[in-house]
């Protein structure tokens, strides 16, 4: 899993970007192989058993600083080598295909139909998970979360929490029908789920 900051130089607040941005890895860490952090400036890179997993952590990560932050994804399959064990730096055909991913991702942002697409899969061979249905799952994803006004975010990561739905309302001065009205109308319960069975992919 590669990943790196959306427009990281028109953040103002670069030692908050890094503070959250750490905490956001470290909460990520468990169950990688080699646990993700930051390389050379914005980016960052880590490796983990299953696809699934990769991309549980790549959303995880990208909901833990969002709506502030916005940030990329390339996850990759394939056999990974660490060349710096210091840094972490990685190398080999699953960190080639990440790479390919990310540097998609950023092309597809520049496209108006994909301006919303922030995580991308590949494989380094025929083996592994679909490339074509994993990314027509991340995609649909990608679109309705960047859809979604900063309000509606802050409950879905509320939702995602599993906190219930009339702390959430009193915490944005709502009613809990009106998280519950939300939740069908954003897709917020849509995009938790679609989450859960891309964790799922081995």
């Amino acid at each position: 899993m590669i990943g790196d900051v959306v427009d990281s130089r028109r953040v103002t607040d670069r030692r908050a970007l890094h503070r959250d941005l750490t905490a956001a890895l470290d909460d990520v860490a468990a169950g990688a192989l080699d646990a993700p952090a930051l390389t050379v400036g914005d980016e960052f890179q880590g490796s983990y058993p299953h696809v699934g997993v990769a991309l549980a952590a790549a959303w995880e990560v990208r909901l833990a600083v969002a709506p502030a932050v916005d940030i990329r994804f390339g996850v990759g399959w394939g056999p990974v080598s660490v060349l710096d064990e210091a840094t972490g730096i990685q190398d080999g055909p699953g960190w080639w295909a990440a790479r390919e991913a990310i540097e998609w991702t950023a092309d597809a942002q520049r496209q108006p139909g994909l301006a919303l697409v922030r995580i991308t899969y590949r494989s380094s061979t025929d083996a592994g998970p679909s490339a074509n249905a994993v990314n027509a799952a991340l995609m649909c994803r990608d679109h309705m979360f960047g859809s979604l006004d900063d309000r509606s975010v802050r409950i879905l990561k509320g939702l995602v929490s599993r906190r219930p739905k009339k702390e959430l309302a009193a915490e944005e001065k709502i009613s809990p029908s009106a998280v519950s009205q939300r939740a069908g109308r954003d897709g917020l319960d849509l995009i938790i789920a679609a989450s859960q069975y891309l964790s799922e992919i081995t």
